[in-house]
């Protein structure tokens, strides 16, 4: 019973709040025009994508390593039996 007034007390308070500012504006500030706001953002865009391109293209054409081949193991291609389409696998294709 008291938990089930609390509970109305509360949506009676939660019901009775508006809020302080009933639009939204696109920035913070409220002189600031919007267009002006929007084209300045844009410039950013725009200057973000050229950077993190350039970033890309000197990362991407620097070299890198290549590491010896390992050893060929012999417990990598035990086969007990032939496949069904012959000794080599699937997609190996080797002249006999």
């Amino acid at each position: 019973m008291a938990s089930a007034m609390v509970r109305s007390a509360l949506r009676n308070v939660q019901l009775r709040r508006t809020p302080a500012c009933s639009s939204r504006t696109f920035s913070s500030k409220p002189g600031v025009d919007d267009a002006s706001e929007s084209a300045k953002w844009e410039k950013i865009t725009y200057a973000g994508i050229v950077s993190c391109s350039i970033l890309a293209f000197v990362v991407l054409s620097k070299g890198h390593t290549h590491f010896d081949e390992p050893p060929p193991y012999s417990y990598l291609h035990i086969r007990t039996k032939e496949f069904p389409w012959g000794p080599d696998g699937l997609f190996e294709v080797k002249d006999h």
